[in-house]
């Protein structure tokens, strides 16, 4: 079992910047891809970003340039850091990771709110 717990929500001005964090406890050796995903109000989950075991990470159109995962194995901990962000990032962020076993385990997420 693997728990998540993230933080860093809030809300910031358009243009402004954030940085998410999530931190694993539990089975954390069995972590392997870490992952961020946001729900809009009235919107399907997306990814907005990933980062493998091999330090590798992947971006959708839409918040590349912008948004930068990055990993700290030793503190079991992944991040995000949101730049130049815009009303339409608004949601709520969760973090997922991927055991090796393929087991996915979700956070209970962290609300983004762009507003001026």
């Amino acid at each position: 079992q693997v728990q998540l717990v993230e933080s860093g929500g809030g809300l910031v001005q358009p243009g402004g910047s954030l940085r998410l964090s999530c931190t694993a406890s539990g089975s954390t050796i069995r972590i392997n891809t870490m992952h961020w995903y946001r729900q809009a109000s009235g919107k399907r989950r997306e990814l907005v970003a990933a980062i493998f075991s091999g330090g590798g990470t992947t971006y959708p159109d839409s918040v590349r340039d912008r948004f930068t995962i990055s990993r700290d194995n030793a503190r079991n901990t992944v991040y995000l850091q949101m730049n130049s962000l815009k009303p339409e990032d608004t949601a709520v962020y969760y973090c997922k990771v991927r055991t090796d076993n393929d087991m996915d385990y979700w956070g209970k997420g962290t609300l983004v709110t762009v507003s001026s």
